[in-house]
């Protein structure tokens, strides 16, 4: 005769393997995070204004929070924060009249979000 499963073995059975997917497929949303941002940072720094080169070297990425369920990283201006909003807006000059804005962080990010989708998708259709 053929031996029977019991259902909570079956239901034990699919609770592990859904585990091990989600697991699976976590640390595969975190590489997608970690690689979208690098490349916000890259699409910044190539299109930021250059003066003297400062602001555009100084934008990183902080890991703000990661745990096992995620990832959050920021992309940002280390020492230069203060000039982000002014070049990416513009901004009126002291005597008057507008310095005209170069956006290069909004386009990035926007790159950015499209880069992570496509990723995500493309990492869960894989498995």
């Amino acid at each position: 005769m053929g031996e029977s499963i019991k259902p909570e073995d079956l239901a034990k059975a699919i609770n592990s393997e859904m585990k091990r997917y989600a697991d699976v497929v976590t640390d595969d949303i975190k590489e997608c995070v970690k690689d979208a941002a690098d490349e916000v940072k890259s699409e910044i720094r190539d299109n930021a204004p250059v003066l003297t080169g400062k602001y555009k070297k100084s934008w990183g990425i902080v890991k703000s929070k990661e745990d096992k369920d995620g990832i959050i990283l920021i992309v940002r201006s280390k020492d230069r924060y203060r000039l982000t909003h002014l070049l990416e807006n513009g901004h009126v000059k002291r005597g008057g009249g507008r310095v005209r804005a170069i956006p290069h962080i909004g386009p990035a990010e926007e790159k950015g979000k499209r880069k992570l989708i496509e990723d995500i998708e493309k990492k869960i259709t894989e498995k």
